[in-house]
């Protein structure tokens, strides 16, 4: 009967309809619970914390030990533009339009034909609008107000965005002609150096996993989850980004500073210290292994 309901993926439907009440549930009760589960779930393994050698288990160990302030300004999807402008200088940054509390204080009729929103306390809560003539706006209303009322420390343990005001902001869309995402640029970076990048293209569509080192060379870090794209072109302001993720991670035993190459133009993306959660999927176990070397915690 278990082998015709696995065949059926009864199980598998069942465990997806289950593991968001789960989280939450767990989330509530103890973030090192959470981690464990999750770290079960996605990896296959047990979660080792004593002492932490992989990437990920030191990530995790990060999320239950440091504590820095840093995390929820630089988080914060608005009040890290202050700190960005503090490091590095405004002219990194996306224009901004506007920033509101609440749902209801969006005017969209006045917002131009192409746009971002973003949820300033969460991950992945975006709207890209490249054409506001076929935009969904009831859906969009409908997303934010869900958003605005999630915390989202509950579904994967990251305490700091409980600490994030709710609010919404509206940039400039830069996407390209080919594409509604432009080609995004994640450095990731130790103790204020860049080691390596994650090329991520065609977000919408298939979204691809290529790692990089500095010199552009393909590293074999990548799960078989997700596509690599080895023909690639280096951006030409590469060593723009590097520098600017260098000042903009000073201090921090860990952050990945995210970029984009808006025609030839360095874009500020965000800082991300928790990568999907501590458990990012697509990070291979050997990938896993070499990046735990780089990451170290003995001063802390």
């Amino acid at each position: 009967m278990l082998q015709k309901l696995k065949k059926s993926g009864v199980i598998s439907k069942l465990f997806w309809y289950l593991d968001p009440k789960i989280r939450r549930v767990l989330g509530s009760v103890s973030s090192k619970l959470l981690h464990r589960y999750l770290y079960r779930v996605v990896y296959r393994r047990k979660l080792n914390l004593n002492p932490p050698e992989l990437f990920t288990e030191k990530l995790i160990w990060l999320m239950q030990n440091y504590n820095n302030p840093i995390l929820v300004r630089c988080t914060d999807k608005y009040e890290v533009r202050g700190f960005v402008e503090e490091k590095v200088g405004s002219h990194i940054l996306n224009e901004l339009y506007h920033v509101y509390d609440r749902v209801e204080d969006i005017d969209f009729e006045a917002l131009p034909d192409q746009f971002v929103l973003k949820c300033t306390h969460g991950c992945g809560c975006n709207i890209i609008v490249s054409d506001k003539s076929s935009f969904d706006q009831n859906q969009a209303i409908e997303s934010l107000t869900k958003w605005m009322n999630t915390d989202y420390s509950k579904s994967m343990g990251e305490s700091h965005y409980s600490k994030i005001k709710p609010r919404i902001i509206c940039e400039r869309f830069i996407g390209s002609d080919e594409h509604d995402f432009a080609t995004d640029y994640k450095l990731w970076c130790f103790n204020g150096e860049p080691k390596f990048l994650i090329v991520n293209t065609d977000r919408e569509k298939n979204l691809t996993f290529t790692y990089r080192d500095l010199d552009w060379n393909i590293l074999d870090f990548a799960s078989d989850y997700y596509p690599q794209v080895l023909n690639q072109d280096k951006p030409s302001c590469l060593d723009e980004m590097v520098s600017y993720a260098r000042s903009l991670s000073q201090g921090i035993p860990y952050v990945r500073v995210d970029f984009y190459d808006f025609n030839g133009r360095v874009v500020f993306g965000e800082l991300t210290f928790t990568p999907a959660g501590g458990v990012p999927p697509y990070v291979s176990y050997e990938g896993d292994k070499v990046i735990g070397k780089l990451l170290e915690l003995n001063e802390l």
